[in-house]
C-alpha cells in the first residue's frame, strides 16, 4: 500500500511550554511539525524547509508574526498561514486577512478547534477539484485558472490563489449574481465579518485588474452578493 506522505507544519510560537504542547498534540494528529520560538530565526528555517502551512504567532520577540507572514508571500504566494494572537483588536485581525491569511485564531483556543482549521484548509488545497473550465474569456480579457493569470493585448496580470478561486466563481457565475454566502464559504470555509471583508479586499483588487476594458464591471448588489457583468461590445 502507498504511503500518504505528511503534511508539514511550519509553527512559529515563543511560549516553549504552549509551543511544545501543541508541536506534540499535532504529531499525535500525524502532522510533521518543525518549530522555531524566535521570529528572527524564522524565514531562515522556512526557506531550509517544504512546507504545506505556517501557523504563526503574531506576538514574537525581534520579528513579529506579521512582517514573517509578509516576507513568507514573497518566497511563496500560496502557501496557507494561519496566525495565532492574545489580541483580538479587529485591525489586527484585518491586517492578518490583508496580508492573505486563511485564518486568524485569538488565544486561548481549543487546539481541537485549530486542527480541524487546520484540516479544512489543508481539504480546501488539496481539493483542486475538476473544474468544468479552465479558461474564460471575460471581455476583452482571457483568464487562466491553471496558470492563475489574466491576459490582455500581451500584458499579464499573476492572481493570488483567493483572487484566482474568487474569478472563478464570478465567471462561472456571469452575468448573475454570486451570493456573498457561497464565495465565502467555498473560497474561505466560513461566513464571518472578517471573512467578508477579506473577500471585499479581494473584489476590490479584481476590479483594478479589470479596469482596462469599460465593458466589464463587477457589481455589489447590497446584501446579497457580486455580479461579474460583461457588456456585449
Amino acid at each position: 500500500m502507498e504511503m500518504t506522505e505528511k503534511q508539514h507544519i511550519f509553527l512559529v510560537e515563543d511560549d516553549l511550554s504552549f509551543g511544545a504542547v501543541l508541536k506534540s498534540y499535532l504529531e499525535i494528529n500525524d502532522y510533521e511539525i518543525s518549530w522555531t520560538d524566535d521570529g528572527k530565526y524564522a524565514l531562515e528555517h522556512f526557506r531550509n524547509g517544504n512546507y504545506h502551512i505556517c501557523i504563526l504567532d503574531v506576538m514574537l520577540p525581534n520579528v513579529d508574526g506579521f512582517t514573517i507572514g509578509r516576507e513568507i508571500r514573497k518566497i511563496n504566494q500560496d502557501i496557507p498561514m494561519v496566525f495565532l494572537t492574545a489580541k483580538s483588536l479587529k485591525e489586527d485581525i484585518l491586517k492578518g486577512y490583508n496580508l492573505g491569511a486563511d485564518d486568524y485564531i485569538t488565544k486561548p483556543f481549543d487546539t481541537e478547534v485549530l486542527l480541524a482549521k487546520i484540516q479544512a484548509i489543508i481539504k480546501r488545497q488539496s481539493v483542486q477539484a475538476v473544474q468544468e473550465e479552465n479558461i474564460f474569456q471575460i471581455g476583452s480579457y482571457v483568464f487562466d485558472v491553471k496558470l492563475r493569470n489574466i491576459s490582455r493585448n500581451g500584458e499579464k496580470q499573476k492572481l493570488s490563489p483567493k483572487e484566482a478561486d474568487l474569478l472563478k466563481l464570478l465567471c462561472l457565475n456571469q452575468n448573475e449574481l454570486l451570493s456573498r454566502d457561497t464565495a465565502l464559504n467555498k473560497i474561505w470555509g466560513e461566513d464571518g465579518y472578517f471573512t467578508a471583508r477579506s473577500m471585499d479586499v479581494f473584489i476590490t483588487k479584481l476590479r483594478k485588474y479589470l479596469k482596462d476594458d469599460p465593458n466589464i464591471e463587477i457589481k455589489n448588489i447590497h446584501g446579497s452578493g457580486f455580479l461579474l457583468e460583461v457588456k456585449l461590445s
